[in-house]
């Protein structure tokens, strides 16, 4: 038997409920003549009569009422799931997925994470830890993590983090050893702790500044790493020394651990944002997690 036509079950559904084939138009706004028409090739093609006709009613026939029973319901949990469809549109649902840095994840993402997901059991996230700079749509990430003056210019970019101060730093000891650096030219005489960028596999320049003069310096040391975190590490360790994120390291300069230098050539960098493409719509899940992780002064 041929699949029918779910817009004749449909329209069969209708009459045999309402018993009219008047009242059925009026309610699927169709003409009777079309409707009467629809269940007669319904009838011809099933090769069997599913309503009784009369000039005053209209009702169905026994296996019309085995169709409307076993039909209407399977309808009607389609209209069902349709409509939560329809409402899951306005809750905060489904997967997000979001390309961060390892430093952002942990400073920004993961803390404010924690504030909603619990109170949304439907809201998936996954975080991918990487500091390249990829294309987001490229690689099916629906938002991105980075520094403001890194994001790409046909995004929409939210800020989620304030501005980010650098700091020189290295251990007591290894200042005791090797003496502190009084101008940058003097950190060509130091081991440097270099970061390995994932994107090019250079290493990154030390982006120094005061006032309107600028320096890019490519340092030399016996230690690369491929995080902050690890960079960080190894300057305690007495290793050399680190250009990081100040917030990172002021609690250990505060105890004593790590000793800041040149702190009026250490610049201050646009903070994190959250970034997506202009041309996609917000679902409200993606809506909630900028709402949560804009920042507010």
């Amino acid at each position: 038997m041929p699949k029918q036509n779910l817009n004749d079950l449909q329209t069969f559904i209708a009459v045999a409920r309402e018993g009219s084939f008047t009242r059925a138009a009026a309610q699927l706004g169709v003409s009777q003549s079309a409707l009467s028409q629809t269940v007669r090739e319904l009838e011809s093609r099933l090769g069997i009569r599913l309503l009784n006709r009369t000039t005053r009613s209209v009702s169905p026939t026994e296996a019309g009422e085995r169709l409307l029973a076993t039909v209407a319901p399977r309808f009607e949990e389609i209209e069902a799931e349709l409509l939560a469809l329809s409402e899951l549109r306005d809750k905060p649902a489904g997967m997000i997925r979001i390309t961060a840095s390892g430093d952002s994840a942990d400073s920004i993402l993961l803390p404010k994470l924690v504030q909603i997901l619990p109170d949304y059991p439907d809201l998936k996230i996954e975080i991918n830890t990487d500091y390249r700079l990829i294309d987001i749509v490229e690689h099916r990430f629906d938002a991105g993590v980075r520094l403001g003056d890194q994001v790409a210019k046909d995004m929409i970019a939210v800020r989620i983090g304030p501005d980010l101060p650098m700091a020189l730093v290295a251990s007591p000891t290894y200042f005791e050893k090797y003496g502190v650096p009084k101008k940058p030219e003097d950190l060509t005489e130091h081991n440097c702790i270099n970061i390995r960028l994932p994107t090019h596999g250079g290493l990154y320049a030390w982006e120094l500044k005061k006032g309107k003069r600028e320096l890019n310096l490519r340092m030399d040391g016996q230690l690369i790493v491929c995080s902050m975190q690890q960079q960080v590490y190894g300057a305690m360790q007495g290793l050399g020394l680190a250009f990081t994120l100040k917030d990172r390291v002021q609690p250990l300069i505060d105890q004593g651990h790590l000793q800041s230098v040149l702190e009026d050539w250490c610049p201050t960098f646009p903070g994190y944002h959250l970034y997506y493409p202009s041309r996609r719509q917000s679902s409200p899940a993606l809506a909630l997690l900028i709402d949560i992780l804009r920042y507010r002064k």
